[in-house]
């Protein structure tokens, strides 16, 4: 064998192990916050893998601690090791530093609370926020409902079909009477979003407050954040939330090209 071949694997050794890498990814990804605990059956019919295909993967992945036996031993459930690389990741995360100027400039031009959140497959993360009285806030584990939030519905509208089609087979729960519970009407909303490039939530989480949100982009060209004002809904009316609109993208995209994307290139949407 030709020495300069030991201990690399070939194509078929390469591949076989990448593919692998998708399906623990898609096992990891048959959980949610309604789903917690799930057994080899149940992750088997989800992913369309055989159950011995599963099995052997999910003992590695709890092998790796990404996944825990739970109390009931025939189900499993995320590990804490996924909690800790995920508090890493926001530790790290540069659309906090990045943002904070943008922040301070929206809530001082409208005197309205400001959110940052980010989005993290399932649901969306506040990882900052700037109340109306100026007082700032870095949360770590609030989070909102992506379809009924205006920075979750800024985020899903640049989502790939299948991310929205999780969300919808999760469950569209109702936390007011306005809030968003038909796929069909959600899709629509998403378009509406996507076409005016901001999102609006109209008393759709809480009774007493509308917001206004606009998606952020990395440098890759993903929409994996966004940012909204939020206040009383007597603030916002069809004039305010046309003008509130307008400084919310601005500064959404100022966020963005300070991350290193290119906002003038067309993003490639649902």
């Amino acid at each position: 064998m030709d020495e300069k071949l030991k201990g690399v694997p070939d194509a078929a050794d390469a591949s076989g192990k990448m593919l692998s890498y998708f399906k623990m990814m898609a096992i990891l990804e048959c959980f949610s916050r309604s789903d917690k605990a799930l057994t080899v059956l149940q992750i088997s019919k989800r992913t369309d893998l055989p159950r011995t295909t599963v099995h052997r993967l999910v003992s590695t992945l709890k092998a790796l601690g990404l996944l825990e036996q739970d109390r009931d031993r025939d189900k499993y459930r995320l590990g804490l090791k996924l909690f800790e690389l995920g508090n890493t990741v926001l530790a790290n995360m540069d659309v906090q530093r990045e943002a904070a100027e943008s922040i301070n400039t929206l809530s001082n031009k409208t005197g309205l609370s400001v959110h940052l959140g980010v989005f993290d497959g399932h649901g969306i993360i506040m990882v900052s926020r700037l109340d109306s009285r100026g007082l700032n806030n870095v949360i770590t584990l609030e989070s909102a409902a992506a379809h009924c939030s205006a920075t979750g519905k800024s985020v899903l509208a640049y989502q790939d079909q299948r991310v929205v089609k999780r969300i919808v087979e999760q469950g569209l729960p109702a936390f007011t009477a306005k809030t968003i519970t038909d796929p069909d009407e959600l899709y629509l909303e998403l378009a509406r979003t996507l076409e005016r490039g901001y999102s609006i939530d109209d008393c759709e989480y809480e009774d007493w407050r509308r917001c206004v949100g606009a998606p952020i982009w990395n440098a890759s060209g993903r929409v994996f954040a966004a940012i909204s004002i939020t206040g009383a809904k007597e603030r916002f009316n069809e004039e305010t939330i046309a003008q509130f609109a307008v400084l919310v993208k601005q500064q959404a995209q100022l966020i963005s090209m300070r991350l290193g994307a290119e906002t003038d290139k067309p993003v490639s949407a649902r």
